[in-house]
């Protein structure tokens, strides 16, 4: 375990800002990690995962603990399913490959969302009608205090839309280290009915597909409308869909009749916040080195060398405008650090 001090944090974190780390170190274990929160003299840290789901608009002035703990094994399984556990340093997509490739199911609609397994259920990440929670057992979080490992249930980590414990009361207190998943064998349950996989599927000719076509598709689709952070810096979808009333969306389709909406329930719906940004007049927008994806309105991007506060600053204006012109408020789906 080597100490590193004013390392460049480029290529750590998807969007390419370049942010300095006082003091940085790779954690490769357990026992490494609980070896760095020991450590004295660095009274501050920062929590590394996989970067893709934050922007940084300043330099980390604490040391950065890097996870890269790495490892994926069966814990159990019978003829019908298999428990599966992953360490939080495992790249996601290639997790999602490596259970396609032993016939895993459950999964496959998470193809190639970025970022690694032990930030999956911070944000209870979620794609084409699937969450993480789907398929979540458990996750073993070390508490930052007591150095001591904490074993939390799916119901423990109060699971929410882009939601869980760890976005709330423990947000700072402990950090994931890995992952169990309940994953099928057989049968598998497809999910095909949401957004365009289905007409992805008949694209590629395929009527009965597997649950590796439906990852394909996935694929495919968001290669479509999502930029690669090796090519463009981005975050992915930098907002959240807003929830709002049925009362308040039917008052919106009385201005907006092309408004598009999905029920999450009896009295609420949810509006597609790339939508809102699109008839804002801010998709395919470019500010110098940063600006509005051109495919996928919820995507900002940065060009080059854009400053994190640059894109920050977009995203104020764009929570702005979409709130005077439909009086809704959207969130920020990625940390802002």
């Amino acid at each position: 375990m080597q100490i590193k001090h004013n390392i460049s944090l480029k290529t750590y974190n998807t969007f390419g800002i370049d942010a300095l780390a006082k003091h940085f170190v790779t954690i490769n274990s357990i026992v490494e990690l609980k070896q760095a929160l020991s450590l004295e003299g660095y009274p501050d840290i920062f929590v590394l995962g996989g970067g893709s789901n934050m922007l940084l608009t300043k330099n980390i002035d604490a040391l950065v603990l890097h996870l890269n703990i790495k490892g994926i094994s069966i814990v159990s399984e019978d003829e019908d399913s298999v428990l599966i556990q992953a360490n939080a340093g495992e790249n996601w997509h290639e997790f999602v490959l490596w259970c396609l490739a032993n016939n895993f199911g459950g999964l496959e609609n998470l193809s190639l969302i970025p970022g690694n397994v032990g930030s999956a259920p911070i944000q209870n990440i979620g794609a084409y009608g699937v969450e993480l929670k789907d398929s979540f057992v458990s996750c073993q979080a070390l508490d930052i205090a007591s150095k001591t490992l904490k074993t939390y249930s799916k119901e423990a980590c109060k699971f929410g839309y882009r939601n869980s414990i760890f976005k709330q009361e423990k947000k700072g207190k402990c950090i994931i280290c890995n992952v169990t998943f309940k994953l099928s064998k057989k049968p598998h349950t497809l999910h095909t009915s949401y957004g365009s996989i289905a007409n992805q599927l008949a694209i590629m000719n395929i009527i009965h597909p597997s649950i590796q076509d439906v990852s394909q598709a996935v694929i495919k689709i968001r290669q479509s409308k999502l930029p690669d952070p090796k090519q463009i810096g981005n975050s992915g979808s930098f907002f959240k869909n807003p929830v709002v009333s049925t009362e308040i969306y039917s008052k919106l389709q009385e201005n907006f009749p092309d408004i598009p909406g999905y029920p999450v329930s009896e009295t609420e719906i949810k509006v597609p916040a790339g939508w809102l940004i699109e008839k804002a007049g801010f998709k395919g927008k470019q500010f110098g080195e940063y600006g509005v994806h051109k495919e996928q309105a919820l995507v900002l991007v940065n060009y080059g060398n854009a400053k994190g506060q640059e894109i920050l600053e977009l995203a104020r204006l764009i929570q702005k405008t979409v709130k005077q012109l439909f009086n809704i408020v959207i969130d920020a789906e990625v940390n802002i650090i």
